[in-house]
């Protein structure tokens, strides 16, 4: 049985009430992002055919398989319900300028920020917004189908790194087991599309694992520069996605990939920690995240020197720590 949460009444009264309702989610998503926009919309309209429900923002051609974003006119919508997903902060919500929206409402499992509207959903135990997504769905009138499953399902499994991150919880069992028995899904089949990897990305994760850096306090790093993007024939979010396949390294507690965005000036940044904490660290940095997985923008190479020194210490501070409790 799964226990209903009460912002979803609410939540659902809002998207019936609204006839135009635009979902987004953080610039450089994930699957997790782009897997709760697109399921959500979808849900939206198969309930609502008759709702503009549109989902928007820049699209990744790796995760295309989920279905394809909304292009829209943002001048258009003054009267929108804007739902954002997966993103606590509104500068980094992907897709909306110029879009004078009448209503804001969040669905995210980070730690809340700047993003406040009349209704909130923000559920920081929660191991993804899929789940989050899944959970509205389940219990509520929005209707579910094998595809919007299937997308619900692939989210909640790469954002929980295959059930193996600490967010994992009961209750992300039981919506897995919900969403397998309602659509009759085949799930082992949808893994291919999380965990194929081309020739030229199997190479670029050699790359990485040559080139990581790793401090005396056990911060793993490196930094990547656009020419080895295109050496390697990847995309700026190839990094991001292959960052958990980095999670057992003996001597690193710590790791993060910087890999630089020619197009915005700037570098993109992912963290994962064992145990230091590194959302403040990266919300000092143009970012934020969870408390182990995080992410950050740098824009110059002074920025990326200050940062790598502020995560090796969060590496040292967390060391003294432990030795501390020891003894």
């Amino acid at each position: 049985m799964i226990i209903i949460t009460n912002p979803i009444k609410k939540i659902y009264k809002k998207i019936k009430d609204y006839n135009q309702i635009i979902i987004a989610r953080h610039v450089g998503p994930d699957p997790d992002a782009i897997a709760s926009q697109i399921a959500l919309r979808d849900s939206i309209r198969l309930t609502f055919p008759n709702k503009e429900c549109y989902a928007v923002g820049s699209g990744v051609s790796k995760f295309k398989y989920f279905g394809l974003l909304d292009k829209i006119e943002n001048e258009k919508y003054s009267n929108a319900l804007l739902i954002v997903l997966d993103v606590p902060n509104l500068h980094r919500v992907d897709g909306i300028e110029n879009l004078k929206y009448q209503e804001i409402l969040k669905i995210d499992h980070h730690p809340a920020e700047d993003i406040k509207g009349e209704v909130d959903w923000t559920e920081e135990k929660a191991c993804s917004t899929c789940q989050l997504i899944a959970e509205l769905i389940l219990n509520s009138p929005l209707k579910l189908d094998k595809k919007i499953a299937s997308n619900l399902y692939l989210g909640i499994v790469s954002d929980s790194d295959r059930f193996l991150l600490s967010y994992t919880s009961l209750k992300t069992f039981q919506i897995i087991e919900a969403l397998i028995s309602k659509s009759k899904i085949d799930f082992p089949s949808l893994y291919t599309y999380l965990y194929e990897r081309s020739l030229d990305e199997v190479k670029f994760q050699g790359y990485i694992a040559e080139n990581l850096k790793v401090t005396e306090n056990g911060l793993g790093y490196i930094i990547i520069p656009n020419e080895i993007i295109k050496k390697y024939n990847v995309d700026l979010a190839t990094p991001s996605n292959l960052i958990n396949n980095f999670n057992y390294i003996k001597e690193v507690i710590v790791w993060t990939f910087i890999t630089e965005d020619i197009k915005s000036q700037s570098y993109k940044v992912s963290i994962r920690s064992h145990g230091p904490i590194i959302n403040k660290t990266a919300s000092n940095f143009h970012g934020g995240g969870h408390k182990y997985a995080s992410g950050a923008r740098l824009t110059s190479e002074e920025e990326i020197n200050t940062f790598i020194a502020a995560l090796d210490n969060d590496c040292l501070e967390y060391k003294r720590a432990s030795i501390s409790n020891i003894s």
